[in-house]
């Protein structure tokens, strides 16, 4: 004999969408001697706290970002003030202090470093002063040689700008420009020409002659190393370097006597 199925208690209606909890979900069964469960206000204000504690990152509402003022351009460093015109530019030259026997090889750089940085529109010459003079060997032959005028200085033709006066200062052997108060002090004009005739960088003057690389002073006690005057001794008493003379008061019969000697024929005592 077939059973008829047990009737099942018919659920209240639900809204559209919800699904009716199970009994088990309604209505939980009680554990003997558990702590009863917290009332539904104390659960529906912890849900409320732990969202308003949430990081914003959490949420899905966006973050704004933090926009940077706007900050005018500035140009590089390196670029070169073109506003001057070529002929407007006043050059002048100055002194410029570098290491001793180094001379030549600092001006080469200072030009490499001028023409790395496109600057050759500021700078005309830069010149090692020098003269030519006439030295002898110990066999009395003659040779023209270059001296330089002033160990440790150099000569440059420029137009002072920020980008010029930092290029020379960062020349590896530049010391400073001479002048007062670490500002550069422009030659006077009569010096440089004279300067630059002797360094054949202008014509000679008319009548100008070679000197000679005489190693005696006026006063200096020497000896005569050959010729007729041979192991005596004397005085410097005058110096004739256009010619290479020097006259030296010698002690002849018991009187200072000058007497001119090729400067090759004597040396210091």
């Amino acid at each position: 004999m077939t059973s008829e199925p047990e009737s099942m208690t018919p659920h209240p209606p639900t809204p559209d969408g919800l699904v009716p909890p199970t009994p088990a979900e309604a209505a939980p069964v009680a554990v003997p001697g558990a702590p009863l469960p917290p009332p539904h206000e104390a659960v529906k204000m912890a849900h409320e706290m732990t969202e308003d504690t949430k990081p914003a990152s959490d949420t899905h509402e966006p973050v704004e970002e933090e926009v940077e003022d706007d900050v005018p351009f500035a140009p590089p460093l390196e670029l070169i003030d073109e506003t001057v015109a070529d002929e407007d530019l006043k050059f002048d030259w100055f002194i410029l202090k570098v290491q001793v026997n180094r001379e030549d090889s600092i001006k080469d750089a200072l030009w490499r470093r001028v023409k790395m940085n496109g600057l050759e529109r500021y700078f005309k010459e830069i010149v090692v002063p020098t003269e030519d003079v006439v030295e002898f060997t110990k066999t009395g032959k003659r040779r023209v040689v270059k001296r330089k005028l002033y160990p440790g200085y150099i000569l440059v033709n420029m137009a002072v700008s920020d980008e010029s006066w930092f290029v020379v200062r960062e020349t590896s052997g530049i010391g400073d420009f001479t002048g007062s108060a670490g500002k550069p002090t422009p030659m006077d004009p009569r010096d440089v020409e004279r300067i630059l005739r002797s360094s054949k960088v202008l014509p000679e003057e008319e009548g100008a002659g070679v000197k000679t690389a005489i190693p005696f002073k006026t006063g200096d006690r020497v000896r005569v190393k050959e010729g007729y005057f041979q192991n005596f001794e004397g005085d410097v008493h005058a110096i004739d370097e256009a010619h290479g003379r020097v006259t030296v008061m010698i002690n002849i019969f018991g009187r200072a006597t000058p007497v001119e000697i090729e400067h090759w024929q004597i040396e210091a005592v």
